[in-house]
């Protein structure tokens, strides 16, 4: 029997080069070997209170974008967590058994607080729960996700065995974090600091669905420096960035090719930028079509959105009922 594995995305906006690396084409080979549920995660989405209009045109953005990057929805379960009311009623279960101290240790939470001061609302507060819903609710015991969520899935696996011990079961099992890929793939933002991220802003991204004028504009505008000053000198943060973009989404003798160059002190920045946003655009079109010509079939996507949610609300029911006998829930 498949593990079970699943992984959800806020909408907050397009998807990006370092989504699809870091994460969906994971998804993508993880679809054949686990039983998998990836949802869009509108729930989570509430704590900073979208508009509906751009709540509903986000939500359908990432299942297009699902969908034109390979994710089969005959092979896995893709589906809208608030379509899953199920969810919500294991969130208030575990609500119950949650303890303020614990959730106000949150890391996320904490930084929630000092990045939002005027909206800490309940939401950011149990966010772990309901995240750990998501997981519970479909018995999961894989979970990719990076660093930074780790501590939510020790809340998940407290919240699981803290409801064992309440109701003397064994029933939830303990889920882990899980990377399918040895060979993690980090992909830096255009603006010379860390990893690829909408946070950074506009300018840091290559969207999945930016079209080749866009593409050029941004990479254009990706930082540099004066140049290298030495032969095999270390390159700057920022330098080093772009190689690496390079590396994703260019031939391997494009990368040296320039490589060389900038050893060899004979690099111009303006050259590797357009080869470097050439290759993107190359990279890019195929996915970027197909996001264009699925964006134009609402009927197939209410197939798919309608077709998830009955899969999901099926494992999710199963779970439900029998939490609820545990807990004590009997109609008379």
């Amino acid at each position: 029997m498949k593990e079970t594995v699943v992984s959800g995305i806020r909408p907050t906006g397009k998807l990006h080069l370092g989504n699809y690396f870091g994460a969906v084409t994971n998804f993508v080979k993880m679809q054949y070997d686990y039983n998998c549920f990836f949802f869009i995660a509108d729930l989570h989405s509430l704590t900073t209170h979208p508009t509906p209009g751009d709540l509903h045109g986000y939500v359908r953005h990432v299942l297009v974008e699902y969908l034109a990057c390979g994710i089969d929805p005959e092979e896995t379960t893709i589906y809208i967590q608030s379509d899953v009311p199920e969810v919500a009623e294991l969130y208030l279960y575990l609500n119950m058994n949650a303890y303020m101290g614990e959730l106000e240790r949150s890391t996320s939470f904490k930084d929630k607080v000092r990045s939002q001061p005027d909206n800490v609302n309940a939401g950011l507060l149990t966010y772990p729960t309901l995240m750990a819903a998501d997981i519970l609710i479909h018995k999961a015991t894989k979970v990719p996700v990076g660093k930074d969520q780790e501590q939510h899935l020790e809340f998940t696996r407290t919240f699981g065995n803290r409801f064992n011990r309440l109701y003397n079961s064994e029933y939830f099992p303990e889920a882990f974090a899980f990377n399918y890929s040895k060979n993690l793939v980090k992909v830096p933002g255009l603006d010379g600091n860390g990893k690829m991220s909408k946070s950074n802003g506009e300018g840091s991204c290559i969207y999945l669905s930016d079209s080749p004028e866009i593409i050029r504009k941004k990479v254009s505008r990706a930082v540099t420096d004066s140049g290298p000053s030495a032969e095999n000198q270390t390159k700057p943060e920022a330098i080093q960035n772009l190689f690496d973009l390079m590396k994703i989404v260019s031939p391997a003798d494009t990368l040296k090719h320039f490589d060389d160059l900038y050893n060899k002190m004979g690099i111009r920045y303006g050259d590797f930028k357009k080869q470097l946003a050439e290759d993107m655009i190359i990279f890019n079109t195929p996915i970027r079509e197909r996001i264009e010509d699925l964006s134009k079939d609402s009927s197939y996507l209410r197939q798919v959105a309608i077709h998830g949610a009955l899969k999901a609300r099926e494992s999710a029911q199963k779970t439900i009922r029998e939490v609820r006998q545990l807990i004590g829930f009997k109609s008379f």
